[in-house]
């Protein structure tokens, strides 16, 4: 017997993993896809742009749709936008052309959006599921067989790789936006199945490998493109597979294809930020909650893995990793930057499961029923006192917080939110009976429960969500003093306040620094978070001074032109 388990080791002396062929089960394709639905459609319908970047990618679009703004040089305002990225906004923009009889440009300007996100899944899939394919990623056989078949065992992988992606907090609200970051996550997850994909596919890759890198150009990250090309035509070099070395040849065109391309556009930006205690301190504890439960399973992965960092289903996955940690530091912490690197983040935990013990998977199941249970009840429980007044200190605190917001009623959101919560309650009740084999099960409650909140808050707090988030509210406000079509002067004003009132009020706005000496605008607009703007020189005369609803901090000041 230990003749035969020391032949065993020789043959695969580092890895870690144990499978056997019934832990391999693939995950029901029926409940995997309803569960990708699940996150991927929810929001699509019924919200409008949030502030921020949502509302400033999807003002461009609108612009370029209805040819107010050049597509290959797009502003606000008259201002020019400090990001270029023509792809993205050239795709929404197109299917608010196309979708036009539909009446609702935020939807059709959300669609391609979403399919970039359902793509961005099936690609973690396959990724991860080629990676697993290799020599060195299987598990180690056992002395007297039935250990996992080769593909029924990175079909599990795969299956973990997805639903360590959907549970990332972090890409929770982001990954469902109109911005330009979401064509780069679907950029580098084509690039990461690209390089996975070499050794088993001839031209798959090769096309994948060169959208993907041009693909980064066009969507406003170059250096993103540019520095995984160089790491991986590395990784590639270095492989064991006959056509992956040769496939560095390709990567390393792909990445000099974008940087020309990039370079004729004009998209090279430098968007570094200085880093000193408190930005390393605050970026820190950015990756503990944005990556999280993912990178605590990448850790256990590399540890365990240790023997095989040089290896394909390791290297693969940490290159993006790292270039995208690197990212953002040297951004000063940017979220869109950390963003890229979860798909190479979920594809690392997905291999900690086959090492994990039964009291690491107990651990994880109890947390995960216990804390997305808790925030589904929380949700309840306020929706319950938006609609009946009944807790009742729920009840104030969000009349505190949105002061004028009456809550709609919805029979279809609540019959959603109820089908949402009692499939949560079936799942939890399968998972703590006596099914502990498959290899996936400690990522399916940390998944589903993600899933379960994003539904509960797009269906439940939808019309709360919107009146806080949106910039609605404001822009009502603002119309009871300025009359439609009207030329408003707003100089400084930030990327968002022009957003708004371009899409918003459908208001002609000049934002340059040197707009107030435009004789033909009546209205000119400021906005302060110190308390009331400075008036403005010249023969202008104060109207109203408004706020947003829920931010006492920021007043519009609202002045109109008079004769001398």
């Amino acid at each position: 017997m230990l003749e035969v388990l020391g032949i065993i080791v020789a043959l695969n002396p580092a890895s870690p993993a144990l499978v056997t062929q019934r832990s391999a089960a693939r995950l029901p394709r029926a409940a995997l896809i309803l569960l990708c639905a699940a996150y991927v459609l929810p929001g699509i319908v019924g919200r409008d742009p949030w502030r921020n970047a949502d509302l400033v990618a999807f003002a461009q679009m609108l612009g370029i749709a209805e040819g107010r703004i050049a597509w290959l040089a797009p502003t606000l305002g008259g201002v020019p936008v400090a990001d270029t990225a023509w792809l993205p906004n050239g795709l929404g923009a197109l299917f608010i052309q196309l979708l036009a009889p539909l009446g609702d440009a935020a939807l059709a300007a959300r669609i391609p959006f979403a399919l970039l996100l359902a793509g961005t899944l099936a690609l973690v899939w396959y990724a991860s599921f080629h990676l697993a394919r290799t020599e060195h990623a299987q598990p180690l056989p056992l002395a007297f067989g039935g250990e996992a078949e080769p593909i029924a065992y990175a079909r599990a992988i795969a299956d973990g790789a997805l639903l360590a992606f959907i549970a990332t907090l972090g890409l929770l609200q982001p990954g469902h936006e109109t911005t330009p970051e979401l064509a780069q996550l679907f950029g580098v997850s084509l690039f990461v199945y690209a390089l996975a994909a070499a050794p088993y596919r001839r031209w798959q890759p090769r096309v994948a490998v060169l959208m993907s890198l041009v693909m980064l150009s066009a969507s406003g990250a170059p250096s993103m493109g540019l520095a995984l090309g160089l790491g991986g035509a590395l990784v590639c070099s270095r492989s064991a597979y006959e056509p992956a070395r040769r496939f560095a040849l390709w990567v390393l065109g792909g990445a000099l294809l974008a940087a020309l391309l990039a370079t004729a556009w004009g998209a090279w930006r430098w968007r570094g930020a200085a880093l000193d205690g408190g930005t390393a301190l605050g970026i820190a504890r950015q990756w503990l909650w944005f990556l999280w439960p993912a990178w605590l399973l990448s850790l256990w992965t590399l540890w365990r893995w240790r023997a095989h960092l040089l290896h394909r289903h390791i290297s693969v996955p940490l290159t993006l990793v790292l270039v995208a940690l690197l990212s953002n530091v040297l951004m000063g912490g940017s979220d869109r930057a950390l963003m890229l690197g979860v798909p190479g983040t979920a594809i690392l935990a997905a291999f900690a499961l086959p090492t994990f013990k039964r009291s690491t998977a107990a651990a994880i199941d109890w947390f995960s029923v216990c804390f997305f249970t808790l925030c589904a009840l929380i949700v309840w429980v306020l929706y319950v006192a938006m609609q009946t007044g009944l807790p009742a200190k729920p009840a104030a605190n969000v009349a505190k917080l949105a002061p004028g917001f009456v809550a709609p009623f919805s029979w279809l959101a609540l019959l959603l939110a109820i089908a949402g919560t009692l499939a949560w309650i079936a799942l939890v009740r399968w998972r703590t009976g006596r099914h502990r084999d498959a290899l996936w099960k400690s990522l399916v409650l940390p998944a589903c429960g993600v899933a379960l909140c994003w539904l509960l808050l797009m269906t439940l707090w939808l019309p709360l969500l919107d009146y806080a988030r949106s910039t609605r509210p404001w822009v009502e406000r603002v119309a009871t003093q300025l009359p439609p079509g009207a030329c408003v002067l707003a100089p400084g004003a930030s990327a968002v306040v022009v957003a708004a009132l371009e899409h918003g009020g459908r208001w002609r706005v000049l934002a340059q620094q040197d707009a107030p000496l435009a004789p033909s605008c009546a209205y000119q607009l400021r906005v302060s978070r110190a308390g009331r703007p400075p008036p403005p020189a010249g023969p202008w005369q104060l109207m109203s001074e408004i706020k947003r609803p829920t931010d006492r901090d920021e007043v519009t000041a609202i002045y109109r032109r008079v004769s001398p």
